[in-house]
C-alpha cells in the first residue's frame, strides 16, 4: 500500500468530514454529544493551526481515507492533549494504519511538551478500544476537561513521560 501521512490541508476537510459522518452512521451511533456534531467538522484545517496542536490525514494514491488529531485538552492543564478524531473509510481498516497514526499523533505530543494524552470514545467501538489498550492508553473511571461530547462514556488516558 502506497501511503502518506501528512498535515491536513484545505483540500481534505471535505473528505476528512464525509469518513467521519459516515462512521457515524455505519455504526448507528449517536450524532448529538459526539464529533459528529462539531461545530468544526468541515474545517478541520483551520483548527489544527496553533504549534501545540496537528491533524493528521492517511494519503492512499491520493485519496485521503483517514485521519486524527492532537490537541490540547479543553478545560484542563497545559500539559494534557486528547487524541482526537480519529477515524478511518472502510478501505483503510485492518492494514496496521491507525497503530502507525496513533503513535505518529503519541509522538507529536511528547515533542510539544505535553505529559499525558486523554482520549474518549463510545462503549460499542470495540476495535477502537483493543487498538488504544494497544497503544498503551488505559482506562479511566470518569471524564477529564470540557470536549463537548457528553455521548462518549468510555474515557482512556496514557503517560506520555
Amino acid at each position: 500500500m502506497n501511503y502518506t501521512i501528512r498535515k491536513i490541508e484545505s483540500k481534505d476537510n471535505a473528505a476528512m468530514a464525509k469518513i467521519i459522518r459516515a462512521i457515524f452512521h455505519e455504526l448507528d451511533a449517536p450524532k448529538e454529544g459526539t464529533a459528529y456534531a462539531d461545530p468544526i467538522l468541515d474545517t478541520l484545517s483551520k483548527v489544527y493551526v496553533r504549534p501545540n496542536e496537528i491533524y493528521f490525514v492517511v494519503e492512499v494514491d491520493g485519496e485521503v481515507l483517514g485521519g486524527s488529531g492532537i490537541a490540547p485538552l479543553a478545560g484542563e492543564d497545559s500539559s494534557l492533549c486528547e487524541l482526537q478524531k480519529m477515524y478511518f473509510a472502510p478501505a483503510l481498516r485492518g492494514k496496521g494504519m491507525a497503530q502507525i497514526l496513533i503513535q505518529q499523533c503519541l509522538t507529536f505530543a511528547q515533542e510539544v511538551g505535553f505529559k499525558a494524552c486523554y482520549l474518549e470514545t463510545l462503549p460499542f467501538m470495540k476495535a477502537a478500544q483493543k487498538l488504544y489498550l494497544k497503544a498503551g492508553f488505559q482506562y479511566i473511571s470518569s471524564p477529564l476537561g470540557s470536549t463537548g461530547h457528553g455521548s462518549c462514556d468510555v474515557f482512556m488516558l496514557k503517560k506520555l513521560v
